[in-house]
């Protein structure tokens, strides 16, 4: 019998697996299609002996319980396993996915000895750290520290900047063009509209005030920036960068979830 493990990064709109492969799902549906999705994504059991999930909170990572209520409200208080009929025999491993990240660009870009910190840009804000190369977990398997409901000057919290609704919000106050996205306003700002690269770099000077006091805190001396907008951190780093002198900033390495998830199976 084949001896085999599947990787997963479940979204509100999209599973990607280890693979390359990406399959849809939608987290407002009904609990028999997020269990077709789910089961899709995961492929044949035969031949499994484990499979890595990470999945954002509130989920319960011990028993691979869904607790969310914005999204996958469907599945509230289901199991994982029984939802997607998994057979006791095949190990399941769930983890937060921003630590999970974390956990990952740990391990391939060798920062055992560092106190790293990872911010993930998209739909929302994410934030872990890790302390010697120890990522820090809050008791509930999520990250120790959160960023994104710090009180802004401005008024609101920090997401309502620094996310991908924040960028779109921004462009249409500045330009009066409501129909953008976040992708497509980084397409402007490379393609040279002053605007739209005003945006960006606004952004960054948030984020880098935000962390400014984390960083203080916790000693860290290297940030990490991945998540679907920070693929458009070059617009970013030099207004972050003002804001944080002496760390280094970086991009977190492509496939890093899925190199924390590997680890983690490989662990138990």
């Amino acid at each position: 019998m084949v001896t085999k493990t599947t990787l997963l990064d479940i979204g509100g709109t999209f599973i990607k697996r280890s693979d390359g492969q990406m399959f849809p799902i939608d987290s407002n549906g009904s609990s028999e299609a997020i269990a077709q999705a789910l089961a899709t994504a995961i492929g044949p059991i035969d031949g499994l002996s484990g499979i890595g999930i990470a999945i954002p909170g509130p989920f319960d990572f011990r028993q691979g319980i869904f607790l969310m209520e914005h999204k996958f409200a469907s599945v509230y208080g289901k199991r994982f396993r029984e939802l997607v009929y998994i057979p006791e025999k095949v190990q399941l491993v769930f983890h937060h996915d921003v630590n999970a990240v974390l956990l990952g660009s740990v391990k391939m870009l060798s920062l055992q000895r560092h106190n790293a910190a990872l911010v993930t840009l998209g739909t929302g804000l994410g934030f872990a750290y890790a302390l010697k190369g120890q990522v820090q977990y809050a008791p509930s398997g999520s990250p120790a520290r959160n960023l994104w409901n710090l009180p802004v000057e401005e008024g609101g919290i920090l997401e309502d900047y620094v996310s991908a609704r924040g960028i779109c919000r921004a462009y249409a106050t500045m330009s009066g063009d409501k129909d953008e996205t976040a992708r497509s306003i980084a397409e402007k700002a490379y393609g040279g509209d002053k605007t739209a690269r005003k945006v960006y770099e606004s952004v960054g000077a948030y984020l880098g005030q935000a962390l400014g006091k984390a960083i203080s805190d916790l000693d860290i001396d290297t940030v990490l920036i991945g998540g679907q907008i920070g693929q458009s951190f070059s617009l970013m780093r030099d207004a972050m960068q003002h804001q944080l002198e002496g760390v280094r900033l970086v991009s977190a390495p492509f496939g890093a979830v899925f190199e924390g998830l590997s680890s983690l199976l490989k662990t138990k």
